[in-house]
């Protein structure tokens, strides 16, 4: 078995979830492919047994469904790892492996430290036990002594990156902000492509846009694979700044660790303009890029009909049923996202302005701007002046 923080430090050629579909599309370890030992419903019935009959029967259970399928998951593993044929009767192996009980395949599996090298393949379940290590046993008994599995399992995995995210020292933080529209993620991206080491886009890694449509036409990430993904960026570094868009202590559902926050709250603080006619035309293009996107918003409309009043019953819907797409979105900015984000921002003040409308003018302007005053700007006791600069009108 080898330690989780090695295996993420080896970049083992072929890192395999033995887990359930289920468990790795909710987070899984970086470059992990998913090879699953039971799927979601085998898995239930199992826990269950274990949980409402005793460990034995689901032990049972579990190697009668794993015979059945031997062949055909050895035979997915060797494709992805470049192994030939075993040739084997595999199902007799696996009689042989777990003749013995629950308790006989625990005293023969345990497991000891072992090197990651480029050329291993790790296996990993959800806490390093019985699924990852007798899966390993079993290969290596058919000759391939490079499988390995991870100590710990995805359990592991989780405790590292928690610890990751609270360690995080953040270097000094420059926050994008704007009314909705202005167009603050496309400038970021823009800002991505000149200076990538610099940009955190906390958007990207929740899916979703952070607003109470923003899950429209994307796929909102768990709690857990955001946390995975933060800590991936995290590890790759930002150099002597963070340019970070501005948002509250939740992404979607997403919740931000302290120390993101941190950057978000503390950092200087960058507006971005743009006028009306282009809020509306970069939302228009947003949320609506993709046809089934359109009956997800639909869905969504009511809930901000209810917040409006009374008088907007079924009007939002019905503005987008008749393709009056930008009478919807003036409607939507005027009379509910820019009074939300006044009262939000009220009192803050920003250290320079710049116009969006051109995101890729936009970061060519705030890279000449921060780089003219160095990271040692994005200070909190900078962080409420509003100093004008060449490339940015004067703050508010």
């Amino acid at each position: 078995m080898a330690s989780v923080q090695d295996v993420l430090a080896a970049a083992p050629r072929l890192l395999i979830d033995l887990r359930s579909p289920g468990e790795y599309a909710e987070d899984h370890l970086p470059g992990a492919l998913n090879v699953p030992l039971f799927d979601d419903d085998e898995r239930a019935l199992i826990g269950t047994l274990y949980a409402r009959r005793s460990p034995e029967e689901a032990f049972a259970e579990g190697a009668r469904r794993t015979r059945a399928k031997i062949q055909a998951l050895v035979g997915e593993l060797a494709a992805r790892a470049g192994w030939s044929d075993p040739g084997q009767d595999l199902a007799a192996r696996v009689e042989t492996l777990c003749a013995r009980g629950i308790q006989g395949l625990e005293r023969e599996l345990t497991p000891a430290p072992a090197p990651v090298g480029r050329a291993s393949v790790v296996l990993c379940c959800w806490r390093g036990g019985l699924r990852s290590r007798a899966m390993v046993a079993f290969l290596r008994g058919l000759g391939h002594d490079e499988v390995l599995g991870v100590e710990g399992g995805y359990r592991a995995y989780r405790s590292e990156v928690r610890a990751r995210l609270g360690a995080w020292q953040a270097p000094p933080g420059f926050v994008l902000r704007g009314l909705t529209g202005v167009g603050k993620t496309l400038v970021l991206r823009a800002l991505a492509r000149l200076r990538p080491e610099w940009v955190l886009d906390l958007e990207e890694l929740a899916g979703h846009r952070s607003s109470i449509l923003g899950m429209v036409g994307l796929e909102p990430a768990s709690q857990k694979l955001f946390e995975s993904r933060l800590a991936a960026r995290i590890e790759r570094g930002f150099g002597a700044l963070c340019v970070v868009e501005g948002e509250s202590r939740k992404v979607g559902d997403i919740e931000l660790a302290p120390s993101v926050w941190r950057v978000i709250d503390g950092g200087l603080a960058l507006e971005l303009t743009a006028p009306l006619e282009r809020r509306v035309t970069v939302l228009c293009e947003d949320y609506l890029a993709r046809p089934a996107s359109r009956a997800e918003l639909a869905r969504q409309l009511p809930f901000i009909e209810a917040r409006l009043g009374d008088g907007f019953a079924g009007v939002l819907v019905a503005l987008l049923a008749t393709g009056r797409e930008r009478e919807l979105v003036e409607l939507l900015l005027e009379r509910y996202y820019d009074p939300l984000y006044r009262h939000s921002e009220g009192g803050r003040a920003y250290a320079a302005r710049f116009d969006a409308s051109e995101p890729e003018a936009a970061a060519h302007a705030l890279v000449a701007w921060i780089e003219a005053r160095g990271a040692s700007a994005a200070t909190p006791a900078r962080s409420k002046a509003r100093t004008a600069a060449p490339g940015a009108r004067p703050g508010l």
